[in-house]
């Protein structure tokens, strides 16, 4: 009679134990934490993410699958525009729930099409095997109840600090914005730099907004009167950045 009981609490047990293991790997790190690590193979070698990148920003993009018509339209449009992240202090990463042997394959094939395009240009970030779903599990992507090929469309804008800066997530029929993506991390590095504030529909060269509430006496001293700064409101202060 014992025996039975005994049996039924230690799988009771072991359940629980995994559910809340599960339920832990699969948290979504969430904005000022630190990225979790991870090493993986990739295109370009074993990679240690992200510690490989050292004090720069870093943009993790991840993939439900290789050869999905969405996603190869992003990174095309990604290898494209590579330099002009590189030129925001940026590297990239990309991985993709398929293993290394498809993703080589797969980046073969969108370099003839890249090609096509741009002679000059081909695919210089990495690819990253994931096909054991641990990535994904770490960063949050997986949902217990819905079908991984939905689930596994997140960007992660990581700081120098190697701390979460912004976290996106796509549905696998709509694609990415990669000019909303640049517009972000430019926005993300120009808040850090000039410890400032971007307001709605900012862009690079619009004025920002000053932190609320100000300094002692910040206010009173410099208001929509002085040259570069307007006030909208008594906690609204807009400054032009040089």
């Amino acid at each position: 009679m014992f025996k039975p009981m005994i049996l039924i609490i230690v799988l009771s047990f072991s359940f629980l134990t995994a559910w809340t293991q599960d339920k832990t790997e699969s948290r979504i790190p969430l904005i000022g934490e630190e990225a979790p690590a991870f090493t993986a193979q990739s295109t370009r070698g074993v990679i240690h993410f992200p510690s490989d990148y050292g004090k720069k920003w870093k943009i993790l993009f991840s993939h439900p699958a290789d050869f999905t018509p969405v996603c190869t339209s992003e990174i095309l449009e990604l290898a494209l525009m590579a330099k002009q992240f590189r030129e925001l202090g940026t590297e990239l990463a990309v991985l993709s729930t398929d293993d290394i042997s498809l993703h080589k394959s797969w980046e073969r094939s969108m370099n003839e099409l890249i090609r096509a395009e741009d002679p000059a240009v081909s695919l210089d970030f990495p690819l990253i095997d994931d096909s054991n779903t641990g990535i994904s599990r770490l960063y949050g992507m997986l949902s217990p109840t819905i079908d991984m090929r939905h689930t596994v469309r997140g960007v992660f804008i990581i700081g120098p600090d190697n701390k979460i800066e912004t976290i996106l997530f796509y549905p696998s029929n709509v694609g990415r914005n990669l000019e909303e993506i640049k517009r972000t991390l430019i926005a993300l590095q120009t808040a850090k730099n000039h410890a400032v504030l971007t307001p709605v529909n900012w862009k690079p060269g619009d004025d920002v907004l000053l932190p609320y509430p100000y300094p002692y006496n910040y206010y009173d001293s410099v208001n929509s009167s002085s040259e570069g700064y307007r006030n909208l409101s008594w906690y609204m202060l807009f400054k032009k950045l040089q």
